[in-house]
């Protein structure tokens, strides 16, 4: 438990037992309601006037202030040691029954030791106040102080927060509210002991106008907490998983409490914000071991293409790492100016099989049985205008094979022994790291993925 928070929930108690005791000394005028009656029955000027310098009398602040009563209107001048004194003097002179109105002409006496002793005597009551109330407020600093001592300690149980829960997150989220649940229920009671309950309904909705301010201001980072508890529950990928997210491709190291932390093909840490996370398209290459590759090939536009797709077949088919189920397939993806776009399709098993290894030794298979069956892969053709009169360059220019002569020319064997294991490097480096201990991991291969 940190002493800095423990010294700051004793400085709240105390100021909330000086206010409430400040608000106690303080003498407490409730409006006036009723009308004041004369000693006669008869509203006289000398009746009225004398019933008001009474109850002036007996007010310390209005002892000084002048009454002069004709044909129902008082008249108060002098002196007074507050400005609220002028409206208090007010009050109490129309108050009187027979009083039609009040001409106010008091004014505050700005004399300097007649507005500091005043201030002087209320604070010195204050402070006896405070210090006579003294052991009420240890009592109630040292019950509340023991409430939040023990709302820490049963937060601090992991092993019964780790058993309650599905996740490490989520243990520590209900032990920070049973924490702060007991807390409030210690200044709740100090609150109640020192008889200021009335001050937690004024702190409470204080904290929530400023809760509500500090959301506005950090809406981004209780996105991002929230959606780090939901991916937590959720569970959309394991450790090690070969995933794509939000175009970052790599292989999961770690899911935190603030972010995911991915490892790039290239060996770099990428950290990924859990918001971001949580709202993108999830693609993993993992959770299915069968992928399929394609690739697109162009044959000559005289060539036939159902022959081209079945010398290109044969030799993909004839690949060891290539499944046969499912099979190999392949289309007329388009025809363009000069060819015919021939795109095959297979699947290979990625925990045995490289894809990218695989894909690219397909393609030089195909290639090779296509130019060996003389199929003519042609280069794109652009046709040439040239004005009348215009003098050409073309004297020692050598003639350009035809199209498909140097199909016959050579031989390219099928590099069917190329290696296709998958490379194991960057999985490798992901354990590594996983294997320090002390870093935070709400991964869990008990829970099924969603």
């Amino acid at each position: 438990m940190s002493i800095t928070r423990i010294l700051l929930f004793a400085a709240a108690l105390v100021l909330c037992a000086a206010s409430a005791i400040a608000q106690q000394a303080a003498p407490a005028v409730a409006p006036p309601t009723s009308a004041i009656e004369t000693e006669d029955a008869v509203s006289s000027a000398a009746g009225i006037e004398g019933r008001i310098r009474s109850i002036f009398a007996e007010i310390e602040s209005l002892r000084a202030v002048q009454v002069r009563v004709s044909a129902g209107v008082v008249t108060l001048s002098g002196t007074v040691p507050r400005t609220a004194d002028i409206d208090r003097a007010e009050a109490i002179a129309s108050r009187v029954v027979g009083v039609v109105t009040v001409q106010n002409d008091l004014t505050r006496d700005l004399d300097v030791d007649t507005n500091l002793a005043p201030a002087i005597n209320q604070f010195s009551d204050q402070v006896r106040g405070l210090i006579s109330a003294a052991p009420l407020v240890g009592v109630a600093l040292g019950i509340g102080f023991l409430i939040g001592l023990a709302g820490y300690l049963l937060a601090s149980i992991d092993r019964l927060w780790q058993w309650l829960t599905p996740n490490p997150f989520l243990a520590e989220l209900v032990a920070t509210f049973v924490r702060f649940i007991f807390v409030i229920l210690g200044l709740v009671a100090a609150l109640q002991i020192l008889g200021a309950t009335a001050l937690l309904g004024a702190v409470l909705g204080g904290a929530g106008v400023v809760g509500i301010a500090l959301g506005f201001a950090v809406r981004d980072t209780v996105d991002n907490y929230v959606s780090s508890l939901m991916l937590s529950l959720r569970q959309p990928f394991r450790a090690n998983d070969h995933v794509v997210i939000e175009g970052h491709e790599g292989r999961v190291i770690r899911l935190t409490s603030r972010a995911t932390i991915l490892m790039t093909l290239d060996g770099n840490h990428l950290r990924i914000p859990n918001s971001t996370v949580f709202k993108s398209v999830i693609l993993n290459y993992t959770r299915n071991s069968e992928r399929r590759f394609a690739f697109d090939l162009g044959v000559d536009a005289e060539d036939d293409p159902i022959d081209g797709m079945a010398v290109g077949l044969a030799a993909v088919n004839a690949l060891p790492f290539v499944l046969d189920t499912p099979p190999a397939t392949a289309i007329i993806q388009n025809v363009g100016d000069s060819n015919i776009v021939l795109r095959f399709f297979g699947w290979v098993d990625q925990t045995h099989t490289d894809f990218h290894k695989g894909r690219s030794v397909a393609i030089q298979a195909a290639k090779s049985a296509l130019e060996n069956a003389g199929f003519a892969l042609p280069e794109p053709i652009y046709r040439l205008r040239f004005d009348e009169g215009v003098s050409l360059p073309l004297k020692g220019a050598e003639a350009v094979p035809r199209r498909g002569e140097h199909a016959s020319a050579k031989k390219v064997d099928s590099p069917v022994n190329e290696d296709t294991a998958p490379d194991a490097h960057v999985e490798q480096m992901v354990e590594e790291e996983r294997s320090e201990a002390g870093k935070q991991d709400l991964l869990d291969d008990r829970r099924p993925i969603e």
